[in-house]
């Protein structure tokens, strides 16, 4: 059966839900949630779309690109930067994000210690030198536990509209499933790495056949890295051009976890105090309107305490009180708030953090506000 007059039809047809491209880095997303890398390099980065996305991901704490034109990432890297709310609100985890213009065929040891290494839609852009120098840079000298290589699959290329040749113009060649199969596994063995073949871009139905409009190759370190190719790092010099960094702020940090803990300890003893003074202000109106309740209260109001009982509720009820014109929320109560505790750990540690950066009692026991305000507004 002539096949020519079906792929005409499917020709016409062939779309992808996500569009390709998306279907590729939600692959790679994928697998992070599933191998929880810290370190991931990007090769062919270009746009630094898969940079972004995955700089999302909790457990990355390095992400690389490498490409080795520097114009496309400068105009990109944008997107990298750390916005206002990471500043606001600094993630427990450190990140630290690097951009270097270079090929994939020079070594450098700046990309060496890597977990994840992608090389997504790569190596069809590679001249013959470089494709061979490629193993043995890739998987020889950064030797990352983890390496995905996505590449045309050329079978698929008679039902895409517009493609007569290659996908792109730059593509140097593309392989069919036995081409890209068998140079994976001959690359697999030479360097001790098994690799499983999937894809995304599932063909139209009847022409199941044809494969994966990606293919994708999965290779996986059997062993160890050894301490030989641990130590390449000081027998390589630097060749890669540094083109962007940026490092985002973080809780590890001890500025940015001074900068949490007194921001979170203003609030919680601020949404204490209001809670209190709405409290008060409702047992006085209570107390003003209705004689019988005025006479049936046998004990004062927590307005009237005096400056030793207060001192009796901080020590053994952790309760805020108010003394004069000033509110006190004890220093423990707040400590006990499952925040604050997470982000401090202990209370010693608590009381260093916000030393110096919050009005504490005169024996630093309770954070301090002023009523003054308050009344005023009232």
């Amino acid at each position: 059966m002539d096949k020519k007059p079906k792929e005409e039809q499917f020709r016409k047809i062939v779309t992808f839900t996500p569009p390709l491209y998306k279907q590729r880095y939600e692959f790679i997303k994928d697998l992070v949630e599933k191998y929880k890398p810290k370190k991931v390099a990007d090769l062919g980065c270009a746009d630094c779309t898969l940079l972004w996305m995955l700089k999302f991901c909790s457990c990355i704490e390095v992400l690389t690109g490498l490409d080795i034109c520097a114009s496309v990432m400068k105009e990109n890297m944008h997107r990298l930067y750390p916005l206002a709310g990471d500043y606001l609100q600094p993630a427990e985890r450190s990140l630290t994000i690097t951009l270097h213009q270079g090929s994939v065929a020079h070594k450098d040891p700046c990309m060496l210690g890597f977990d994840l290494v992608t090389c997504i839609e790569l190596i069809e852009h590679l001249e013959e030198s470089e494709l061979k120098e490629f193993p043995e840079v890739v998987f020889g000298f950064m030797a990352p536990s983890i390496v995905v290589i996505s590449t045309p699959n050329s079978e698929f290329n008679p039902l895409l509209p517009g493609v007569m040749l290659f996908r792109h113009p730059d593509h140097k060649f593309e392989w069919n499933r036995e081409q890209f199969q068998s140079w994976a596994l001959e690359t697999a063995q030479h360097y001790d790495y098994s690799v499983e073949f999937t894809g995304v871009g599932h063909p139209p139905t009847g022409m199941e056949n044809l494969g994966f409009c990606t293919q994708i190759g999965v290779f996986v370190r059997k062993y160890p890295q050894t301490s030989e190719s641990a130590q390449s790092e000081n027998t390589t010099g630097t060749v890669y051009k540094t083109v962007f960094k940026a490092v985002y702020p973080s809780l590890k940090d001890e500025k940015y976890l001074q900068i949490a803990v007194v921001n979170e300890v203003i609030f919680t003893a601020e949404t204490m105090k209001q809670s209190l003074l709405g409290q008060l202000m409702s047992e006085h109106e209570e107390y003003n309107d209705d004689p019988i309740e005025r006479k049936s209260k046998s004990q004062p109001s927590v307005n009237f305490f005096s400056e030793d009982f207060g001192k009796l509720v901080v020590d053994k009820c952790m309760e805020p009180f108010v003394n004069g014109n000033l509110v006190y929320i004890p220093l423990k109560r707040i400590f006990s708030f499952p925040r604050v505790n997470q982000l401090c750990g202990t209370f010693d540690r608590l009381c260093k953090l916000i030393a110096g950066k919050v009005t504490l009692s005169s024996d630093g026991s309770a954070v301090v506000f002023s009523t003054e305000h308050e009344n005023e507004e009232n």
